[in-house]
């Protein structure tokens, strides 16, 4: 039927509101914010995180960060969007977990074999989208820090929407 939309937003098994943060396991791995994989505190900018990551999957077909593990999902991140700052390293109570004493991300190597290195990929090609305002839109979404990502009231505003 036309007048119906073939995306549904479903689960919000985990939700909660900013002030009542509840849940050990927050969002689902492809979908993580790096604050939430490194420990640190998060609030509403891991949806943003979400959306981009979304976003990617829906236009692909396939999750942008596929990792098998936290430790691979943060080196997928790695892979497309780099090292993130050394501030945000430091405060995270994860770090030794994901990189050693000189910040450099712990070598990950999953099932297959294959180890992913740092900005190797650019967030275009992996999008193999030539859509300029949609490649930013989810580049403004998957930004490492917390504070610098797009907020929803600007993603609302923002020419791709």
């Amino acid at each position: 039927h036309p007048a119906k939309s073939g995306i549904k937003v479903i689960d919000f098994g985990s939700s909660c509101f900013e002030h009542e943060k509840v849940y050990t396991y927050i969002q689902s791995r492809f979908y993580r914010s790096p604050e939430v994989i490194l420990g640190m505190n998060y609030h509403t900018a891991i949806d943003m995180w979400s959306l981009g990551c979304i976003l990617a999957e829906l236009y692909t077909g396939y999750p942008i960060f596929p990792g098998e593990n936290e430790q691979e999902q943060l080196s997928c991140i790695m892979e497309v969007l780099g090292l993130p700052d050394k501030d945000l390293i430091n405060r995270s109570s994860r770090k030794r977990l994901f990189f050693d004493s000189t910040g450099a991300p712990r070598p990950v190597v999953n099932s297959k074999g294959r180890r992913r290195r740092p900005a190797t990929k650019t967030l275009a090609g992996v999008l193999k989208c030539d859509d300029e305002l949609f490649v930013d839109f989810v580049s403004k979404c998957l930004v490492w820090d917390p504070e610098r990502r797009l907020k929803p009231q600007p993603a609302l505003r923002h020419p791709f929407i």
